[in-house]
């Protein structure tokens, strides 16, 4: 049988460890580059942008820089999901804190 109160206290334990995981993610940079580093774009963990490098060699060429542009910012998206992908599944496994909702005994 479930236990009201245990649930009550992982429901909390959920809530604070999702915005340690928010504050965690707001701390976290990612940076993807692309043509052997001529363009680099970095952000953090919550997918806000916040730095581009572009390398003066590409100013003259539009095509290669847009090219360039769209494989760095595509990685990076990719960065930043699997990012947060792995902390959702950390924080998963980490909520368990001795709580087993179905009954029988706590996780060791």
């Amino acid at each position: 049988m479930l236990d009201p109160n245990q649930i009550g206290a992982m429901l909390g334990s959920m809530q604070d460890s999702i915005k340690e995981l928010e504050e965690k993610n707001k701390q976290t940079i990612l940076t993807a580059k692309s043509g052997g580093g001529l363009i680099s774009i970095s952000a953090n963990g919550s997918g806000e942008v916040i730095d581009i490098s572009i390398d003066d060699s590409l100013l003259e060429d539009k095509e290669s820089l847009q090219i360039l542009l769209i494989s760095a910012f595509n990685d990076l998206c990719k960065n930043i999901e699997n990012n947060r992908q792995s902390s959702a599944l950390n924080l998963l496994n980490g909520l368990g804190g001795g709580f087993n909702i179905f009954g029988g005994k706590p996780n060791a």
